[in-house]
């Protein structure tokens, strides 16, 4: 069996292709972010700390339901910024069960991306879970602590130091230049996920 791994630098767009790739194949998608958007709204945070713990307690989530749809045999789609520290959890899994995985790396130029970054931190659609760090949910009347919007060196530091668009658990990986989502040809990489998938089935 199978499974396809979105990953890569912030604000590349890892959920709309998430989605975009899970409509067409018709797989469900597991998403780090979109449980922890859930642990937000039915626990909330009092702190930092909190939050932080929010986040741990998501992947922890995001690995169990993965063992899960593993041991049922189910091909599915995994999206989250994996980064160095998670080949080791991933990787156990995918031995273990004898998953075969498709790495899908968006990436593009970081100057552009970061303002998608800027812009994604302030807009309404983003869940306030991700942008106040001391609160949630926020109390009526009380200043809350926005994140901090990390300078654009950090925020290349951070790819760099982290590996998010060189995260690889094996040698199958296809790099997605999001720059301009307009310029993507879609219908490339389903034909390279297809050949992928046939690959896979006979090798």
């Amino acid at each position: 069996m199978y499974c396809i791994l979105v990953t890569g630098i912030p604000a590349a767009g890892k959920s709309t292709m998430a989605k975009t790739i899970a409509e067409r194949l018709k797989l469900p998608i597991i998403s780090k972010d979109a449980m922890k958007e859930i642990l937000f709204d039915n626990v909330g945070f009092q702190s930092r700390k909190e939050k932080v713990n929010l986040g741990v307690a998501s992947m922890e989530i995001m690995y169990y339901v993965v063992e899960q749809l593993m041991k049922a045999g189910q091909a599915f789609i995994l999206e989250n910024n994996f980064e160095y520290s998670s080949e080791p959890g991933i990787k156990n899994l995918l031995e273990q069960y004898q998953y075969s995985v498709l790495i899908i790396t968006l990436t593009g130029d970081y100057r552009v991306i970061y303002q998608r970054f800027l812009e994604r931190e302030s807009s309404p659609d983003r869940h306030r879970g991700h942008v106040v760090n001391d609160c949630y949910p926020e109390k009526k009347g009380k200043e809350v602590l926005r994140t901090t919007s990390i300078s654009y060196e950090n925020y290349v530091y951070g790819i760099e130091q982290r590996g998010f668009d060189t995260f690889l658990v094996n040698e199958k990986q296809i790099k997605v230049d999001t720059t301009d989502f307009s310029k993507i040809d879609m219908e490339k990489l389903f034909s390279e996920i297809a050949a992928w998938k046939e690959e896979i089935l006979y090798d």
